[in-house]
């Protein structure tokens, strides 16, 4: 409250509230609105705290500050997504993935396009690649070309999907990885122009666990038994997979890199720490929250320090699919509940109930960093300013 307001609630306290000094209560009153006018004259002006000022935010700050998901799939032409995303604040990364299944990547693209074309100031793209191709001795150069295509329709950034080490094989029938020697040129090409990289490698530990073991995904591997690699062990290893994502930030250390879901060690904070140490330039999203709330409910002080110690390479996500069948009022109540709750575990220290486990606490983090996490890392990865 400005110093120099005055308030006749702070007045009322000092009164005692009795008949014989009713009259007084009316003299200061009417001498409160004689003062009005000269304090409007000198600039005495009621406005809210300065949020710049505050060393935590609120539940209440969330319509107060600008927010990025870097993690979205947009499936659909309709624009209710978008339209709850500009009542939350909200800018975001729409991603298209080279998938076996759902939507195609051309329409994905198609999707991401059109709505760029309409709401320019409140999103960005990331497109991908194709490997159906991959044995043909041109891949590189018609992958690269095709590339260079989607960044001048808008694309300001490459995902590379699980595809590459789950589904690609070599004409010999080998698993290709992340780190094989042909894809080693694209990134090249990313690197040398400084081009983001999204990278969805490998699955959460979960995938090479028996159902019984896992931790939060027994719905998901249980209805897919065809993507629950304990049931396929002649399919690379989840080590396989994070040792080729690790060689291959080896051997592009420049290269400007997002590790999908906590880069696909949502199970330990400290194998995902010795990555960040190890990769200068890798960052990740936190799209897999419930891991998170779990590293709390087991040990708040720690995953709080691990926030801290890592703010600069950690980016708010969610991992949202919009699709034709969604129905617009549901879908739009669901993100915005899910927005709302996660800045609620992340800025307060209010209890939060964690499905399965019990109750924990918000890990209340300092405003420079929270400003971090849900708009400034993401605009220095994707290499954007916002757009006004």
């Amino acid at each position: 409250m400005p110093k120099k307001r005055m308030e006749f609630k702070a007045i009322i306290p000092e009164i005692t509230m009795s008949i014989r000094n009713q009259k007084k209560i009316v003299l200061l009153f009417a001498l409160w609105l004689t003062l009005l006018p000269i304090m409007a004259q000198k600039g005495y002006q009621a406005k809210l705290p300065d949020i710049k000022e505050k060393a935590y935010y609120t539940l209440e700050d969330f319509n107060r500050v600008d927010k990025f998901d870097v993690h979205i799939h947009i499936n659909t032409v309709q624009p209710y997504f978008i339209h709850q995303a500009i009542k939350d604040r909200f800018f975001f990364l729409d991603i298209v993935d080279d998938r076996p299944f759902g939507v195609p990547m051309d329409e994905q693209q198609a999707f991401a396009k059109f709505h760029l074309t309409n709401f320019p100031n409140q999103m960005n793209f990331a497109t991908t690649f194709k490997v159906s191709n991959w044995n043909q001795k041109d891949w590189v150069a018609t992958t690269i070309a095709h590339l260079k295509k989607s960044f001048a329709q808008g694309a300001i950034a490459v995902k590379i999907w699980k595809n590459i080490g789950m589904d690609l094989r070599s004409e010999n029938g080998d698993f290709v990885m992340v780190d094989h020697p042909r894809i080693d040129s694209l990134l090249t090409f990313l690197s040398d122009n400084d081009i983001p990289l999204l990278g969805h490698n490998g699955e959460p530990r979960d995938c090479w666990l028996p159902l019984e073991e896992m931790t939060f995904n027994q719905g998901y591997y249980g209805a897919h038994p065809e993507y629950h690699m304990y049931l396929h062990p002649e399919y690379p290893s989840y080590e396989d997979q994070i040792n080729a994502r690790d060689n291959m930030l080896k051997k592009h250390p420049n290269l400007n890199f997002m590790g999908a879901h906590l880069g696909s060690l949502e199970w330990s904070l400290e194998e995902l720490a010795k990555r960040l140490d190890a990769y200068p330039k890798m960052r990740v999203d936190i799209t897999r929250m419930p891991n998170l709330k779990l590293h709390t409910f087991n040990d708040r002080q720690k995953t709080r320090e691990f926030f801290i110690t890592y703010q600069d390479r950690l980016i708010y996500g969610t991992d949202t699919a919009i699709n034709p069948m969604d129905k617009p009022a549901e879908l739009k109540d669901r993100i915005h509940q899910k927005w709302l709750d996660e800045w609620a575990f992340l800025v307060t220290d209010r209890p939060l109930e964690l499905k399965g486990y019990g109750q924990l606490k918000g890990l209340k983090l300092p405003r420079e960093v929270i400003d971090k996490i849900y708009f400034e890392n993401a605009s220095r990865f994707l290499v954007f300013t916002k757009k006004e």
